[in-house]
């Protein structure tokens, strides 16, 4: 759940409540306006060059060292990685969270879930 907390120097100031918290955001009005969001990760796998089914492979041994509730950034540039890595996220229990292209990379945050 999205809450703001208060707004200092025109930066609105909101929090994640999760089951287990991730951190605190800091957005602007235009960044909320636009619909942009910055994720905090707890780690980053870059697939960028690699194509199917190696993103898929990297993210499943990367979110193997994560603990749950943890997130994991993937940056790619496999066309594919979208479909992929969102049918992959829901069927292993996880959350995708968000996912972005920003300069033809494709940014996704996947958060591990609880039984794996």
């Amino acid at each position: 759940m999205l809450k703001v907390d208060n707004e200092i120097n025109g930066l609105t100031h909101y929090f994640l409540s999760f089951n287990i918290p991730i951190g605190v955001m800091v957005i602007t009005k235009k960044q909320m306006n636009k619909g942009e969001m910055k994720m905090n990760a707890d780690k980053l796998l870059d697939a960028k060059g690699l194509a199917c089914p190696m993103p898929i492979v990297r993210t499943k041994k990367a979110m193997n060292e994560l603990e749950s509730g943890q997130v994991l950034e993937i940056h790619a540039t496999d066309k594919g990685a979208k479909n992929d890595l969102s049918a992959w996220a829901k069927s292993g229990g996880h959350e995708l969270i968000k996912h972005e292209v920003d300069n033809d990379i494709l940014k996704f945050w996947i958060k591990k879930g609880k039984f794996f």
